[in-house]
């Protein structure tokens, strides 16, 4: 019998789990279904941008995905300290740019004014709903739901996407975390969906080598009405490589970016009998594949942020525009 989530996560032995969730049937309900021809891929794109969208509202990080033709893989870094300095109002805008919430909150953000026992009650609210942005279940129930329902919509049809429960495992130190990002990162290279980590679509690798998420898509391709609103956040980039030895605090993954690169091309070479893919042997190593020498990794890896807030700032402006 499954154990209960909350005694399957423990920020005490670590903030790092490695979550797994896998279509009904384990069928191609995200790639090209061999038996019918008809062709999902558009979903792995849905699940992509909305899993960005998802880390920027609540205060769980992604160190790795890839996103397959029936199943995702996930590694999240849990940081429930995020919350702790966020005002009762963006704890609102965030959950709000999630569910509609009720009357009483709607009336609290139009700037209508309250009695004592309504703002009461809108207090306790964003309690509850900073309790939740926290939360990995509360989370993973917003991924999948959005993405069943839109699937679910478009094949005309009702029933489960998914099965019944995302699977999450410890990630203990910080060899398992490597390796385990390595792992999910090399996905479609085992599967011989991709030659090559570069190559790999839907793929966290291929977002850290080519940068090319854009807020403004992302926000465009929801369809639920939720997400129509103005989206309130900057995009959160992707958990950083913080290899460079230094004395202040650390934030990031302990490692080096290039030295990850390495990890996972060497790894994608080792021949694995019971997987069908693996980078062939004849291939120049990563960093000499992608043309990049690591002054150029280095400007790559720190600028992340800069880029999600400048797609934000020109998103907003289009929008000011607009109006």
């Amino acid at each position: 019998m499954p154990r209960p989530r909350e005694q399957q996560i423990s920020l005490a032995d670590t903030p790092y789990y490695h979550i797994v969730s896998r279509c009904v049937r384990r069928t191609f309900l995200c790639g090209t279904d061999h038996q019918t021809g008809r062709d999902y891929e558009h979903r792995r794109e849905w699940i992509e941008q909305r899993l960005r969208l998802l880390s920027s509202i609540f205060t769980i990080d992604l160190c790795a995905y890839a996103v397959m033709s029936n199943h995702y893989h996930l590694v999240v870094r849990l940081c429930p300290e995020q919350a702790d300095n966020w005002s009762d109002d963006e704890v609102l805008n965030r959950w709000t740019s999630l569910f509609k919430g009720p009357l009483l909150i709607q009336r609290y953000q139009a700037g209508e004014h309250l009695a004592e026992a309504e703002l009461r009650f809108v207090a306790r609210a964003a309690g509850v709903y900073r309790q939740r942005l926290t939360d990995l279940s509360w989370f993973m129930k917003c991924l999948n739901e959005s993405i069943a329902r839109e699937a679910n919509k478009e094949d005309d049809c009702t029933g489960h996407f998914w099965e019944s429960r995302f699977k999450s495992q410890a990630l203990l130190t910080e060899q398992a975390l490597l390796s385990c990002m390595a792992y999910v990162d090399l996905n479609p290279v085992r599967a011989a969906m991709a030659d090559t980590p570069e190559q790999s679509d839907y793929t966290s690798i291929k977002e850290r080598i080519t940068p090319r998420f854009s807020l403004t898509e992302a926000i465009q391709a929801q369809t639920e009405q939720a997400f129509l609103k103005q989206f309130p956040l900057p995009l959160k980039p992707l958990v950083e490589f913080d290899g460079t030895a230094r004395n202040e605090p650390r934030h990031g993954i302990l490692f080096s970016l290039q030295d990850y690169l390495e990890l996972v091309d060497l790894t994608g070479r080792i021949l694995n009998p019971n997987k069908r893919g693996h980078i062939p042997e004849t291939l120049p190593p990563i960093l000499r594949r992608i043309n990049l020498n690591l002054e150029e990794w280095l400007t790559e890896a720190t600028g992340f942020e800069a880029r999600y807030q400048d797609n934000r700032r020109a998103h907003l402006d289009r929008r000011r525009s607009a109006a």
